[in-house]
């Protein structure tokens, strides 16, 4: 497997796929999943003659299951190591869920400074705040992020079926496309990953206030959003991100889940390679 070791000493496993002199783009997945959730994307796009690039969070899926550390900016700091040690330039960076706000941070302190980012994207992404707050009506109560935390506490294997098979994939809609196969791989995929690590990272992408991160970011960037997204409420999200952007563009789906670049991976992807090669 290869990994690299961080700074504080932590062991983060990651892929790279394609020619080594292509352009690069880096993948950065969700809460609780690991870079196996991109394999729709990364098969496409190494097809398609790029560089791919994805890890697994600290915490997660194959690398080390550290006690600390589990917050946007060690999230950051860690995709910046594995930038560094593969010397990627001129990448794109494409974050989905919490992995969006691992990559607003990544590009806003990391990756621009170092001027090693072309272009970013935003899928289904957290930034720039999740939680209600009086400067943020649209968020969501603490009330559910600390139901994820007593559900996850109490029975995290049950949890991780309760999640895919419901709302990520809207797969709870009438007249939903239910495909067994993707919840038990959400499943596997969380279930890799480190209790104490996904417990901690609620907060982490439910608290973690973007705005300076998003204001920050002057390369093009691509947000995209579900309009029947049951995760990540798209008002509090993807519509605050686009006035925070200098250099942005929104497009919005009507009916797709927060999963739509997995059940809906054809469309996604497509959209992304228009964006890219534009």
């Amino acid at each position: 497997m290869a990994t690299i070791t961080t700074q504080d000493g932590t062991e983060i496993f990651y892929k790279d796929w394609g020619p080594k002199e292509a352009q690069p783009i880096m993948f950065h997945h969700g809460w609780p999943l690991s870079s196996d959730d991109w394999d729709a994307q990364m098969l496409f796009f190494v097809r398609e003659g790029f560089r791919v690039v994805a890890h697994d969070r600290r915490g997660h899926g194959r690398s080390a299951q550290v006690p600390d550390g589990h917050d946007m900016d060690h999230y950051a700091a860690d995709a910046a190591a594995v930038a560094q040690h593969l010397d990627l330039r001129n990448a794109v960076h494409i974050g989905h869920s919490t992995g969006g706000g691992e990559v607003a941070r990544y590009v806003a302190r990391h990756g621009e400074p170092q001027g090693r980012v072309a272009k970013a994207v935003l899928v289904s992404a957290v930034p720039p705040l999740m939680l209600r707050t009086e400067a943020n009506p649209e968020g969501l109560p603490i009330e559910v992020f600390d139901g994820f935390r007593a559900a996850l506490a109490a029975n995290r294997a049950q949890f991780f079926l309760d999640v895919p098979t419901g709302p990520f994939y809207g797969f709870n809609r009438d007249g939903a496309t239910v495909h067994e196969g993707v919840i038990r791989n959400w499943w596997r995929q969380g279930m890799m990953g480190s209790a104490k690590a996904h417990y901690e990272g609620i907060k982490a992408f439910s608290e973690t206030d973007q705005t300076e991160d998003l204001r920050a970011i002057s390369v093009p960037t691509l947000v995209l959003h579900g309009e029947d997204d049951q995760i990540v409420p798209i008002v509090a999200a993807a519509h605050k991100s686009i006035k925070l952007l200098r250099n942005g563009t929104l497009k919005t789906y009507p009916g797709l889940s927060h999963g739509m670049l997995t059940v809906d991976a054809d469309r996604l992807n497509a959209d992304l390679l228009a964006f890219i090669r534009g």
